[in-house]
């Protein structure tokens, strides 16, 4: 019996074993928990990766935004973020450590420098806090979400980066306007800069002030001069050309007016001048001078004036160097007036005019001018006497650089119509002075020059049967145009497209700078090495030498600033232009 019941069981086991029916069932039910838990993780985790995609697209949205209005980054990282139905966000400072919380995100905003060069690795191209800034690196980290598996595993934090990059570039120069044109003048300076002999009229100058060369197309020309062919920009301006191929080029540039391109060939025809400028230290073109021969950047006019870009290119052929130029009887009340230049280059090599991204500078030249003039006494004879003989004006005018930093290029909507250019401009200091100066060193602008008194006037006087013919009234002054300091000018799209052309002045320029040397004037007597007191005279003398200088202060004043406009200097002025301007297009770099 036992053993029936054994052998039963065990035909049974057998059966139940060997059976198929409800298998599927019973796999299912040993299964499902396994398979519940995997389709729950995979559900997180997809619904994960769809977060840090929804994520990295916010990031990468908010970085643009911020690099098209990098100065007020934070800013537009915020408003992005709560556009896109995200504003539970703490901001953090750069490097700041600060977890995230559920429901609120935390954001890092780093402005910085962006160099797309292909030598350095890609995680070394964007430096934090390194200025001018032009790119900003956007970082969040949020908790995600999980729907079935908080049970058994915390939220992860899902982090994202993006780094935004847009260069603003603006074309502008530093210089001074030319107000008022003498033809004489102007001819017998720019004669003198150029080395031949000019022979230009007032209306022919005019034109080359109201004319505008398109800088690159000017370039276009000058390459064809130089046999630079198939380069870019930068290879033509790595090159040096004379002051007749700078003219020759300028009136080549298509669309100048006649007028202006007659006057541009008789100067490039005349000029003799073989010095070779460095045509680096003329224009900067910064990341446009990359761009092949003929090619255009879009929305960005690169513009100069003819006459100052002429002047400019002078200056830098005679750097150093002292020009003498003989303007005669120019002046009225003035028998002879002789003008020396010294134009030093400018500082660091800076150019004229250039296009670049905010920090860039442009200087102009440190210029000394000495000014001899000979005055006729209106009346000679003063009483008592005395007679004044001659009068003698030795005027001596150092101008240091004047600078312009273009500080800040935004489109505050981010349309161009809303670009705003700031530009911090600051004069050079100026000093004149009534002095004679040491002959030597005049041009060396490393050392300071030296200065004592010179021979303002001779006299003569009849004292009973003594005649004394050798009166020497001997003075000096200074004056100078100081209390510098930068200052802004905002130039607009309308300002831009409108060529205007905006001042910083110091406050205390004096509006009559020579008016004000002769009033500071002082003045000795001595009878040419005779032993004879005659400081007695200076009473009757004094008031008549004044009298003399004063009368011809306001005509040299305007000379002086003739001259100086020419050059494209200014007594404690800055004049600064902004020819064009883009806000370029925020794109992701990283």
């Amino acid at each position: 019996m036992r053993r029936q019941i054994t052998s039963s069981l065990r035909e049974s086991w057998r059966q139940l074993i060997s059976s198929r029916q409800a298998n599927f069932a019973v796999m299912t039910a040993l299964f499902a928990p396994v398979a519940i838990t995997l389709t729950a993780f995979a559900v997180d985790e997809g619904a994960l990766y769809t977060e840090r995609r929804a994520a990295q697209s916010l990031v990468d949205l908010a970085a643009i935004t911020a690099a098209a209005n990098i100065n007020k980054a934070d800013a537009a990282v915020l408003a992005t973020f709560a556009d896109n139905g995200m504003g539970a966000v703490t901001l953090l400072g750069s490097g700041g450590s600060t977890q995230p919380s559920s429901g609120q995100a935390v954001v890092e905003v780093s402005r910085g420098r962006y160099a797309a060069n292909g030598a350095v690795a890609a995680s070394g191209r964007f430096e934090a806090g390194k200025q001018p800034y032009n790119a900003v690196q956007v970082s969040m980290r949020k908790i995600g979400h999980l729907y079935f598996g908080t049970a058994i595993m915390a939220p992860p934090v899902l982090g994202t980066t993006a780094i935004a990059s847009a260069k603003a570039e603006a074309a502008f120069s530093v210089g001074s306007r030319l107000l008022k044109l003498d033809g004489g003048i102007a001819n017998a300076i720019l004669g003198a800069l150029v080395g031949g002999n000019i022979k230009l009229d007032v209306m022919d100058y005019n034109a080359l002030v109201s004319a505008d060369i398109d800088v690159l197309s000017f370039i276009d020309a000058l390459a064809t001069q130089l046999h630079v062919t198939g380069g870019t920009y930068s290879d033509v301006l790595a090159s040096e050309a004379t002051i007749g191929q700078i003219a020759s080029a300028m009136a080549n540039v298509p669309g100048l007016d006649r007028p202006s391109k007659l006057a541009l060939q008789a100067i490039a025809a005349g000029a003799g001048n073989t010095v070779k400028v460095p045509l680096k230290h003329l224009v900067d073109l910064g990341p446009v001078g990359n761009l092949g021969l003929g090619q255009k950047p879009a929305g960005l006019t690169v513009a100069a004036n003819a006459l100052s870009m002429l002047t400019a290119g002078a200056a830098l052929a005679n750097g150093s160097h002292q020009v003498e130029v003989d303007l005669a009887a120019t002046i009225p009340g003035l028998s002879a007036v002789t003008l020396d230049l010294a134009i030093g280059e400018p500082e660091q090599f800076s150019p004229w005019l250039a296009v670049g991204e905010a920090g860039t500078v442009v200087r102009t030249a440190q210029t000394r001018i000495k000014l001899t003039a000979t005055v006729s006494p209106g009346t000679s004879a003063l009483g008592g006497g005395i007679k004044l003989l001659s009068v003698k004006l030795p005027l001596h005018i150092e101008v240091a650089h004047a600078e312009a930093r273009l500080a800040d290029i935004s489109c505050p909507t981010g349309r161009p119509d809303s670009m705003k250019v700031t530009v911090a401009a600051q004069p050079g200091i100026a000093s004149l002075r009534l002095a004679e100066s040491d002959a030597s060193g005049f041009a060396d602008f490393t050392r300071p020059q030296s200065f004592h008194e010179a021979t303002i006037a001779e006299a003569s006087i009849k004292l009973l049967l003594l005649s004394l013919d050798l009166l020497k009234i001997k003075g000096q002054a200074f004056v100078a145009v100081e209390n510098m300091a930068p200052q802004n000018l905002t130039f607009s799209r309308s300002d831009i497209d409108g060529k205007k052309v905006k001042t910083v002045s110091t406050r205390d320029a004096a509006k009559s700078l020579t008016t004000s040397l002769v009033s500071n004037l002082s003045l000795s007597v001595n009878a040419a090495g005779l032993s004879l007191d005659v400081t007695s005279l200076l009473g009757t003398v004094k008031p008549a030498v004044v009298k003399t200088l004063s009368g011809v202060a306001e005509p040299v004043d305007t000379l002086l600033n003739s001259v100086l406009g020419l050059l494209g200097v200014s007594l404690g002025q800055a004049d600064v232009r902004v020819t064009g301007a883009s806000c370029g297009r925020s794109v992701l770099v990283q």
